[in-house]
C-alpha cells in the first residue's frame, strides 16, 4: 500500500486544481442542505403547529380551507354551553373565537404583500399554549401583536416591525403593540389583533372559526358528533394536529419535487466529480505508470486516488455543514401558508454530508481504473 500521507501531499503539489474541485464539492453539498432545510423547515413548521387536545369548529362549506370559513359569531357561547368535554379552569371555558383571512398589509408607503390576520380575544393563549410574547404587550383596542416571521411574510425587514411602529390594513392604522413566538409554528407568520376591532375594520359580524381546548380524556369523536347532530348549523370540527396534517398531505407534491431535486443536484454533482478526476487523473498519467514500474499494485494506487478525493469531499462536507449551521439555519422562507425558516438539522447534514463523501468515491474511481488499464510503457512516454 502507498503511504497515507503521499495522497495527503499529493492535494497540496497542484493548490489550484484542488481548490476548484474543493469549491465544486463544497456547492454541491451546501446546495444539497439547503434543499434539504427547505423540506425539514416545511415539515416542522406543519408538525409543531397542531396540538392534539385542542379541536377546530369551522364552516362544513369551507373546504378544509379556514380562511374561507364563515360562522356565526354566537357558535362558541352554543358549543360552549352544548358541550362537556371543553377544558374548564376556575370558571373560564377555553373556547377562542377567532377571525382569520389574508389581506393587504401597508407598511409606510409601499404594499409588501399578502398578509395573515387572525381577530382574537383574551381567551386565545389559553387555547393556543405555545405562543410567548417576547417583546412588548398584549394588543388593546387598535392594535396588533405580531409573528416574528411576519417580516419575511409581507416582506419587510424587521426594524420596520417594532412595538410602537405602525402598519396599514383593511384601511385602518394599526399600533405594533409586540412580537410573539410560537416555537417555530405557522402562528408565527400571523398578526393578531382584538377581534372585534378587526370585525369592525372589516364589517363583517361573523367568526372562521371556534378553537376549543378539549379535557385530557376527552375524544374529538363527541365535537364531531355534535356538529353533525346540529345540520342547521353547518359546521364541522376536526382535531387540530389533522387539520395540519391534511395540509402536509396537500404541500406532499412540493415536498416530492424538493426530493427531486435533491437527487438532480446529487446526480449532477457526480458527474461533476467524474468530470474533475477525470481531468485530474489525466495530468499524472506517468506519475500512476511510475508507480506500476516501481512495483506497486493496481489496487494499491486505486485506493489511494480514492483516498484523495475522499478527503476533498469530507473537507468539504464539514465546511459546507459548518456554513450551514451558521449562515443558512433560521432563514426565513415566505410561502402560501404564511412562512417558516429553514431547519438544517441532523437529518440534513447526514444525507448531504452522504452525497458528498458518495461523489469524492464515485467521482475518482472510474478515471482511476480508466488511467490503471492503460499500458505503463506507453504511459511512461505520456507528457
Amino acid at each position: 500500500m502507498l503511504p497515507w500521507d503521499y495522497g495527503v501531499r499529493n492535494l497540496a503539489r497542484r493548490p489550484i486544481r484542488t481548490l476548484l474541485t474543493f469549491l465544486a464539492l463544497f456547492t454541491v453539498v451546501l446546495l444539497i442542505l439547503v434543499v434539504v432545510g427547505f423540506i425539514r423547515g416545511l415539515e416542522r413548521s406543519l408538525v409543531v403547529s397542531g396540538d392534539r387536545n385542542v379541536a377546530l369548529i369551522y364552516s362544513v362549506n369551507s373546504e378544509e380551507n379556514i380562511e374561507n370559513s364563515s360562522i356565526s359569531a354566537s357558535t362558541p357561547a352554543l358549543i360552549t354551553a352544548s358541550l362537556g368535554t371543553i377544558w374548564n379552569r376556575y370558571g373560564v371555558a377555553h373556547v377562542s373565537p377567532e377571525l382569520y383571512l389574508g389581506t393587504r398589509v401597508l407598511v409606510g408607503e409601499l404594499i409588501n404583500g399578502l398578509g395573515l390576520v387572525r381577530g382574537i380575544t383574551r381567551n386565545a393563549p389559553l387555547v393556543r399554549n405555545n405562543v410567548q410574547i417576547v417583546e412588548g404587550d398584549w394588543p388593546s383596542r387598535g392594535e396588533v401583536l405580531i409573528g416574528r416571521l411576519v417580516g419575511p411574510k409581507i416582506g419587510v425587514e424587521a426594524m420596520k416591525l417594532l412595538p410602537g411602529q405602525s402598519i396599514e390594513f383593511e384601511g385602518q392604522a394599526w399600533k405594533i403593540s409586540g412580537q410573539f413566538e410560537a416555537k417555530g409554528s405557522a402562528f408565527e407568520s400571523e398578526i393578531w389583533c382584538n377581534l372585534a376591532d378587526f370585525q369592525t375594520a372589516t364589517k363583517r359580524q361573523d367568526i372562521s372559526l371556534v378553537a376549543l381546548r378539549m379535557n385530557p380524556n376527552a375524544s374529538i369523536g363527541e365535537v364531531q358528533l355534535f356538529c353533525k347532530q346540529r345540520t342547521d348549523l353547518e359546521l364541522r370540527a376536526s382535531a387540530e394536529t389533522a387539520y395540519y396534517e391534511s395540509l402536509q398531505q396537500h404541500y406532499g407534491p412540493v415536498r416530492w419535487l424538493a426530493w427531486f431535486v435533491v437527487l438532480l443536484v446529487s446526480s449532477s454533482g457526480i458527474f461533476a466529480g467524474l468530470n474533475m478526476m477525470y481531468g485530474a487523473v489525466a495530468g499524472r498519467v506517468r506519475e500512476i505508470a511510475t508507480l506500476q514500474a516501481i512495483g506497486f499494485r493496481r489496487r494499491a494506487i486505486l485506493l489511494s486516488l480514492v483516498q484523495e478525493g475522499l478527503l476533498l469531499s469530507c473537507a468539504a462536507a464539514v465546511l459546507a455543514g459548518i456554513v450551514g449551521l451558521w449562515l443558512v439555519n433560521g432563514i426565513a422562507i415566505r410561502f402560501t401558508m404564511g412562512a417558516f425558516t429553514l431547519s438544517i438539522d441532523a437529518v440534513g447534514i447526514l444525507i448531504s454530508s452522504g452525497v458528498g463523501v458518495l461523489i469524492g468515491c464515485l467521482g475518482a474511481i472510474p478515471p482511476a481504473l480508466k488511467a490503471l488499464r492503460a499500458d505503463v510503457a506507453v504511459s511512461l512516454k505520456a507528457i
